[in-house]
Formats: structure tokens, C-alpha cells, sequence
């Protein structure tokens, strides 16, 4: 199956699940996750009209979008990986939705260069929802403050949450948990499911769904 392909029956299926969910048409957007793919290998999907994509890392990113910007036109680019405070300018300077914000040093840094930039960047909190020590994300008990944190003090529009559920375990409840956090810290928007899993997470509220693979095939 060729990318134009796959990239068509996914979606489909965001509009089936969509639909089955009574979500609003266009409510769910699809960020086509094009990390460790190459500029030849993104412009195919660029040419069927898809313009939000995720990168992990900043480096990568940088290496290949502003020049696939410059032949495209507007394109809406989501740091979905760890950011790393010495990152934090070149990820403001690159990006339009930085979803991985997941402690106050992240915070503050981004804060300080968006003034600095004068650029607003949209961002998300990540949510380690299984509590996995060796995945990003801040604790689901601390969300609430820490979102407050965001918006009293540092001055920042939280606008959703993002999480990756652990591997090996029912992603439903996870899902769950972070919509019901969404409603507790008052922001709107969840990034949540991924190629495997991405019709479960519209089932509970996605309005973001991060697809990769079942684009852009296996790495």
C-alpha cells in the first residue's frame, strides 16, 4: 500500500470513530508523526493536503522543516518528544505546538523565550498516566497545580494534555483519566492515541491522535 494510501483509510477511520463518538466533523486532527523520515519521504503526504506533522527531537526537525516549509507554505509542526531546556529556543523558534511540557524548569524556559521571541507558541502538559519512571511526563495528582502554575506565574496558555499510554496495558482507562484531569485543570484539548490505538482514543475524547507508522510505515 503507498503512503497516499495509507494516509487515506487513516482518515477514514479518525472520521468513523469520530462519527461513532458524535464528535463535531473536523474535531480530531491528525498529526502525521514523521520522525527519523526523510524530506522525500514527507512530501507525499504534504501533496495530499496533510500540514500538521510531529517531530521528537528538535535537531531532527530542524535539519529538515524550514526548507519543506519554504517549498510547502504553512505547515503546523508538534514537538512530541522531550524537550530539553537548552533546547527550549530553537524549539520555540521552530514549532507551533510544543505538547511535552512536563516540569517548571521546561516551563519557565519556554516562557523566557517566547518573550525573548516574541512568538507564541501553543503548548501542551504531558501526563505520565502509568506512572512509568522512565518516560517523561508529570505525575496525574500534580497536573492541576502545575497547570495552574503555567497559566498564574509563568504567564502561559495551557491549552490540553497529552500522554502515551504504557505499552503493555489497556490504553481506555488511561485515556480516561487524562480527559477527566483536562476537566480538572480546565483546558480543552488531548492529545492521546497513536497508530495502534487512535480509535480508542476518539472513543474518550481525543482531539488530537498522533499517527506514524500506519502513515509512513515501520522505521
Amino acid at each position: 500500500m503507498e503512503l497516499e494510501e495509507r494516509l487515506s483509510e487513516v482518515r477514514n477511520r479518525i472520521r468513523k470513530a469520530a462519527a461513532t463518538a458524535g464528535h463535531p466533523l473536523g474535531e480530531v486532527t491528525l498529526v502525521a508523526v514523521s520522525k527519523t523520515f526523510d524530506a522525500d519521504a514527507i512530501r507525499p503526504a504534504i501533496a495530499t493536503g496533510q500540514r500538521v506533522f510531529g517531530e521528537n527531537r528538535v535537531q531532527e526537525a530542524h535539519g529538515k522543516w524550514p526548507a519543506l516549509r519554504a517549498e510547502t507554505g504553512a505547515i503546523e509542526l508538534h514537538l512530541i518528544g522531550p524537550l530539553q531546556s537548552n533546547k527550549a529556543a530553537e524549539a520555540v523558534a521552530l514549532f507551533d505546538v510544543i505538547e511535552t511540557v512536563d516540569r517548571e524548569k521546561i516551563a519557565r524556559a519556554i516562557a523566557s523565550e517566547m518573550v525573548r521571541q516574541s512568538r507564541t507558541v501553543r503548548l501542551y502538559v504531558q501526563v505520565n498516566t502509568g506512572l512509568e519512571p522512565q518516560k517523561a511526563g508529570i505525575a496525574p495528582d500534580d497536573v492541576v497545580a502545575f497547570v495552574a502554575l503555567c497559566r498564574d506565574e509563568l504567564g502561559l496558555s495551557v491549552e490540553g494534555l497529552m500522554c502515551i499510554p504504557p505499552a503493555d496495558e489497556n490504553p481506555g482507562p488511561h485515556f480516561a483519566l487524562l480527559a477527566k484531569l483536562a476537566r480538572k485543570a480546565g483546558v480543552a484539548q488531548l492529545s492521546m492515541g497513536m497508530s495502534g490505538d487512535y480509535e480508542t482514543a476518539i472513543a474518550f475524547g481525543a482531539t488530537s491522535v498522533r499517527v506514524g507508522s500506519a502513515i509512513f510505515g515501520t522505521r
